[in-house]
């Protein structure tokens, strides 16, 4: 059953749904609050709402977050997409590489789609089982688990690579016979090491 859309604006609903996302929220979920193309443009130009990239907006008084460039991308994968690899790595505190692009994993059936890709996002393509998935405050994240098997397969330096283990390891993010991919990775290097 598709849900009707509200008549009337509704700017508590649109508010409620932006501020699990820190203050963003999407054209489409304007809609479903309420609010149409045009009367965004009106409360942009009246200071309310800031376009932040193609269909995406933020309230102008919902205060910064830390991590607004996660919350973007993940907004543009239309909540499809979930942060991975280096991104994922960072987030776990599994390394201290500053990744210069956002990576996210979208579903496979993405690779057949044609869309305009954001200039800082690196996109892969899998489908992330529920069960390989975390959140990190309002977007959804790869667990270490898959994170570091993910950097294994795309071939992420071994010095990289095996500290993060080794700290998921020490941690206990992870067992050692999860790391299977890692461990192949890393075998002409000496392995995952202590």
């Amino acid at each position: 059953m598709v849900e009707a859309l509200t008549v009337h604006p509704d700017w508590d609903r649109l508010y409620e749904t932006a501020a699990g996302q820190q203050g963003m929220f999407t054209t489409k979920q304007a809609a479903e609050s309420g609010y149409s193309p045009q009367l965004l443009v009106h409360h942009t130009r009246a200071g309310k709402t800031a376009r932040v990239r193609r269909g995406i907006y933020r309230l102008v008084h919902f205060p910064p977050g830390e991590h607004e460039e996660l919350v973007i991308a993940w907004l543009w994968s239309e909540r499809s997409g979930v942060l991975s690899h280096q991104t994922a790595l960072r987030l776990h505190g599994l390394s201290d590489v500053l990744p210069a692009h956002v990576h996210l994993t979208v579903p496979s059936a993405w690779r057949h789609r044609r869309f305009r890709l954001p200039p800082d996002v690196v996109l892969h393509h899998a489908d992330v089982a529920a069960e390989d998935r975390a959140w990190f405050g309002a977007v959804p994240v790869t667990t270490p688990r898959r994170t570091l098997s993910d950097c294994a397969k795309q071939g992420l330096s071994p010095e990289v690579l095996g500290q993060a283990a080794r700290q998921a390891l020490r941690r206990g993010l992870v067992a050692h016979s999860e790391l299977a991919e890692v461990e192949r990775a890393l075998e002409p290097f000496g392995g995952i090491g202590n």
